[in-house]
């Protein structure tokens, strides 16, 4: 592709607001497909068809489901870039997703619930991987802020819909895999019926700077972003995974329940938040200020947690960096987007990117395993404060960046 090829296409209309919704939707659609079924439903099916061996079970699926879904997902990515349509496989994806819930909620060995689990990941991703470089392909550069702002709906939606699976008296085991399935359908078939064309399309803005410099240049960048996210995800999957045990460190009384409602107040606090600084990124085109000043909130709520004696400033500290690090995430999205310009492989580079949130998966438990035991919860979490404070100087290097 040349500088004047992209010159043509910089100048791209603003998306519609309507369309910005219902991908919103969708992509929150996505997060209700994973996060009741990994961190409730899964782990209570597997305890019904193993018992006493569920730990060692629910890490063995764990374990492979992240390198299905890590596979996965940049395959089917490749593949919308290849047939330049992501409509189709989003749909192709929804429906293997949806068989699977039914497969999950009968099989009666834990074998069979790995393998189904396997083709679970596997259709999961062939609807997230087109569905993230959708919106690459339809929303212009100035509006890629606002983007990454309205992705937080997605982690409130998904806990907001683990609470309603989980209402007494609604559904028993199999009937809340359908209750999921329902919402799914519910929030992701709008923008896949309505949500107009899913052709492939570039939204560059680097029009005016030779190819060669804009190579080198995005290079670097992406690299950047790449590392960060990952050192933040990092730090986010150990909290997500112990956090009830930290607290417990703390005081013995504390509740899964008391981590739940903290957990999704966070969350739903930093959607407004997120939004804001989303549009405050688009206006002030300094996209990756933002990423930092985040990191280093994250960063200092960590600090907070490591040094905490007393319940309140650990309860102090993870809200700052549970709302530092979502936001960072949400507007990570939408910077990640402005810079893969190239729409003929948009869909692989996103799979990329997406390991920085499955690669944490495999990584976290035998770091909290070596550490924990021996030395206790401060030194891991000093050493995810260092994570976040190393991803916030990393985008010092690029901070200037537009």
């Amino acid at each position: 592709m040349t500088a004047s090829s992209q010159s043509s296409n910089s100048a791209i209309s603003p998306q519609s607001y309507r369309f910005l919704a219902l991908y919103a939707l969708a992509w929150a659609g996505g997060a209700v497909a994973y996060v009741p079924f990994l961190t409730i439903l899964l782990p209570v099916r597997v305890t019904a068809l193993t018992g006493a061996d569920d730990i060692s079970w629910l890490a063995y699926a764990t374990f492979f489901g992240a390198v299905t879904a890590s596979v996965s997902n940049i395959a089917f990515g490749w593949a919308s870039d290849l047939t330049q349509t992501r409509r189709p496989w989003v749909l192709a994806g929804l429906s293997v997703t949806i068989i699977m819930f039914a497969v999950i909620a009968v099989v009666d060995d834990p074998v069979s619930l790995i393998g189904a689990i396997l083709l679970w990941q596997v259709g999961l991703n062939m609807m997230l991987a087109p569905l993230a470089a959708w919106a690459g392909d339809r929303v212009p550069n100035a509006q890629k802020g606002i983007l990454g702002g309205l992705t937080a709906l997605a982690p409130a939606v998904g806990a907001v819909a683990g609470i309603i699976v989980t209402m007494p008296g609604l559904a028993g085991a199999t009937g809340r895999l359908a209750v999921v399935a329902t919402m799914v359908c519910a929030l992701i078939l709008p923008v896949v019926l309505a949500g107009g064309q899913s052709g492939t399309t570039v939204t560059g803005d680097d029009a005016g700077l030779s190819h060669k410099v804009v190579q080198v240049t995005l290079g670097r960048v992406m690299v950047v972003l790449w590392l960060a996210r990952l050192a933040i995800q990092v730090a986010e999957a150990a909290l997500f995974a112990y956090l009830l045990f930290y607290f417990r460190s703390l005081d013995p009384n504390f509740r899964d329940a008391d981590v739940a409602r903290i957990f999704g107040g966070v969350l739903i606090v930093t959607v407004p938040i997120a939004l804001l600084s989303g549009r405050w990124m688009d206006r002030s085109h300094r996209p990756v200020l933002a990423l930092l000043i985040c990191a280093i909130i994250a960063a200092v709520g960590l600090a907070l947690m490591a040094v905490a004696a007393q319940l309140g400033v650990a309860l102090a500290g993870y809200i700052i960096f549970g709302m530092g690090s979502a936001v960072f995430l949400a507007l990570h999205s939408g910077q990640t987007l402005r810079v893969l310009y190239h729409s003929e492989r948009r869909g692989r580079s996103l799979g990329v990117f997406n390991l920085t949130n499955t690669i944490p998966s495999l990584i976290v438990p035998w770091l909290t395993l070596l550490i924990v035991p021996n030395f206790g919860f401060a030194p891991l979490i000093w050493l995810l404060a260092t994570l976040s404070f190393a991803a916030a100087l990393l985008l010092t290097t690029i901070v200037r960046q537009r």
